[in-house]
């Protein structure tokens, strides 16, 4: 299935892109969420009309999502949980609890940017958390586990 990006998809390509995707990809994600629309001579004419219009509203996602970067950079976050002697918790902090911590710090931060590759944290300490801000940038925040 042949459609036109209609925003930047990261590992796929850019706005304006005319690219091939697996039918249901395309049917079922990207064009329900306004990511794309399917190829067409009188689609890729209107979206050329609408292109500087595009183009603008990517800039200026991306001018908000540099500036909640900057603001989750300079956060500290503190989660306490119940903790065993050794520092392993009883139970764990995963995405949701980092993402709730974060808000609760004064940044709006969803569950879905928060990358966690290792999986959930299981002991107290200091650590670096990426959070997948928008697909051209990533930020850090500390967070800091403490046992009770």
């Amino acid at each position: 299935m042949e459609i036109i990006l209609l925003e930047k998809i990261a590992k796929l390509g850019n706005l304006g892109d005319k690219v091939t995707v697996k039918p249901g990809y395309g049917r079922n994600f990207l064009i329900p969420h306004g990511k794309a629309v399917r190829a067409s001579a009188e689609k890729l004419a209107e979206f050329e009309q609408r292109r500087a219009e595009l183009e603008q509203k990517a800039t200026t996602e991306f001018a908000a999502a540099q500036a909640r970067a900057e603001a989750l950079s300079k956060l500290n976050v503190t989660i306490t949980q119940k903790a065993g002697e050794e520092g392993r918790l009883y139970g764990s902090v995963g995405v949701k609890d980092i993402a709730d911590a974060v808000t609760s710090a004064g940044v709006e931060l969803h569950k879905k940017e928060v990358r966690l590759p290792t999986g959930p944290i299981r002991h107290t300490g200091d650590f670096d958390i990426k959070l997948h801000i928008h697909a051209d940038l990533d930020a850090i925040v500390t967070v800091k586990i403490v046992g009770e």
